[in-house]
């Protein structure tokens, strides 16, 4: 009976550590999903072949998200 009272009287708390927990875990899936770097790249592409973009500001970016994909593959390795 005593574990129901706890059940009860610390249910206001556990709800928003849920919560918590819930956006932690979709935080981490959308900081580490590599698909969105890949159409961000495959964009990035289809821009400088159609000539929206110059070369220079192409390696530019492509650099900077090649990092990310960089980062990203370390922080997974690390979990």
């Amino acid at each position: 009976m005593a574990f129901i009272i706890d059940d009860i009287l610390l249910f206001p708390l556990k709800i928003p550590i849920w919560v918590g927990k819930k956006l932690r875990e979709m935080a981490y899936e959308e900081i580490t999903d590599e698909s969105k770097v890949h159409e961000e790249l495959l964009h990035l592409q289809m821009r400088y072949e159609m000539g929206e973009i110059s070369e220079e500001i192409y390696e530019k970016e492509e650099a900077g998200l090649m990092e990310r994909l960089e980062a990203i593959r370390k922080m997974k390795e690390e979990v």
